[in-house]
């Protein structure tokens, strides 16, 4: 019964190091790491690529399931899955073993509170953008494209907004958004 371990940080200033330490101690034979968040498995490759690789009788080892998934539907997926191909899921910081009535429990509360903790730190969020907002000191993300340059290339040098999009590596539609609130009006591709 092989252990494979899946360690997980949401930003690249967090450490895995602990994660890493905690599941070799475990006895994983293989620990797959990465940095992405785990309010989906979207884009999340090393996950993939474990949950491609057991198989029937292995064990699927994390430190927290909040390394696993942030929503409780992820997490009930991700455990129907393995469940499904005859693997367990243990975590080596919580009683959670999915062979037992009650570490089963156990995860399922888990994964509420981790859902309703997820949902806290994105309503916390908001209402401190808002009061930003509300004293000014918070103008939304800066814009990642020139707009006085896109105006420039399409008046000064008549280039169409492929052309322009082109030049600058954006998105045509994003030269459409630009040049309509330029001038009020949506010019027709020269290009």
């Amino acid at each position: 019964m092989p252990l494979y371990g899946y360690a997980r940080v949401s930003t690249l200033d967090q450490d895995l190091t602990l994660q890493r330490r905690a599941l070799a101690a475990a006895g994983c034979a293989v620990i797959r790491a990465e940095t992405a968040s785990g309010t989906a498995r979207a884009g999340r490759e090393e996950l993939r690529v474990l949950l491609d690789f057991i198989r029937p009788g292995d064990t699927l080892v994390v430190t927290r399931i909040d390394r696993l998934a942030r929503s409780l539907k992820d997490l009930q997926d991700i455990v129907h899955e393995l469940k499904g191909r005859g693997v367990a899921l243990k975590a080596t910081e919580q009683p959670i073993d999915t062979g037992t009535a009650a570490g089963k429990a156990f995860l399922d509360m888990l994964g509420v509170f981790a859902e309703f903790e997820t949902n806290l730190r994105r309503e916390r969020q908001m209402e401190g953008i808002r009061a930003a907002r509300a004293r000014g000191a918070y103008k939304g993300r800066k814009p990642s494209i020139d707009a006085a340059e896109v105006a420039r290339l399409r008046h000064e040098e008549k280039l169409g907004a492929s052309a322009i999009a082109r030049r600058l590596g954006i998105g045509r539609a994003s030269v459409y958004r630009l040049l309509a609130g330029h001038d009020g009006t949506r010019h027709a591709d020269q290009a």
